[in-house]
């Protein structure tokens, strides 16, 4: 026999719970049946996403693209502040990504202000301040800083997905932006020979040129470093390019598996 009673004013009555448990949640979408699933995310909602997140290195990718693009492109002397400029965000983003030690943030952090500050002097003065050159190699060793942060970073992940996978092919790029700087900071200290012989002391789209041809074992032969430091540099970059590419780069490729999604994120999401 129905009792007359009506719901309480202060809970939900049996139709409110049955509505509720057919709408969509925010982030869920439900089928014919009510059954609750995640809603399917835009291609382009989640690459912005990515380049939004601090813990994504598709941000760093595009960095580093953007570093070699306005290096090759822009060959003005004004222009060289404005590449230490897009340098200096790609290794701060690189090494937040990878959660780099305090101490190497630290120091990274001091190197990077230094280096904006002899760019801006070199900007506004032109070739009164004579810090082109340790502009040059703070830059060899902030390039050389972040790819070691990268694979550490790596390396502590407990599962392989998408972004260990952009980290890997972010620290192989860093690795030949390193030995491009490096060949131009050579480059420009040493007088006799020059760096390329006939060539010059090299400009730093021959610089990217040479290393990345080099990184990848390519070799057209039109730039050849005519003595050392400069042979036995492009010998150690094509030895560590093959091993890293063959070893590392081709290991975390065959174990992703598509899917995984942003899971290791928040597995390693302690690690310092």
């Amino acid at each position: 026999m129905r009792s007359g009673r009506a719901a309480s004013p202060g809970r939900p009555s049996r139709a409110d719970d049955q509505h509720r448990a057919f709408t969509p949640q925010p982030g869920l979408m439900a089928d014919q049946s009510g059954e609750r699933r995640p809603r399917r995310r835009h291609p382009l909602g989640r690459l912005i996403r990515a380049l939004s997140s601090p813990d994504s290195y598709a941000t760093v990718l595009l960095l580093i693209l953007s570093t070699y693009a306005l290096s090759v492109a822009l060959t003005a002397s004004w222009a060289a502040s404005l590449i230490v400029a897009v340098q200096i965000a790609a290794v701060w983003v690189s090494l937040r990504t990878a959660r780099a030690r305090q101490p190497v943030q630290l120091i990274a952090n001091v190197a990077l202000a230094g280096a904006a500050l002899v760019a801006a002097a070199n900007l506004i003065f032109g070739d009164r301040i004579d810090g082109g050159s340790v502009v040059l190699w703070v830059s060899c060793l902030l390039y050389l800083a972040a790819p070691v942060a990268i694979v550490r970073h790596l390396l502590l992940r407990h599962v392989v997905d998408a972004e260990t996978v952009l980290g890997a092919i972010a620290a192989y790029l860093m690795a030949g932006m390193f030995f491009a700087f490096l060949y131009h900071a050579v480059g420009a200290d040493q007088a006799r020979p020059a760096f390329f012989g006939s060539h010059g002391p090299g400009t730093i789209t021959q610089d990217l040129f040479f290393s990345f041809t080099t990184l990848t074992t390519t070799g057209y032969g039109d730039l050849v470093p005519v003595g050392n430091p400069g042979q036995t540099f492009a010998v150690l970059e094509m030895v560590l390019g093959q091993l890293f590419l063959v070893v590392a780069v081709a290991k975390v490729v065959s174990a992703w598996r598509p899917g995984q999604g942003r899971a290791g994120l928040r597995k390693d999401s302690g690690d310092d």
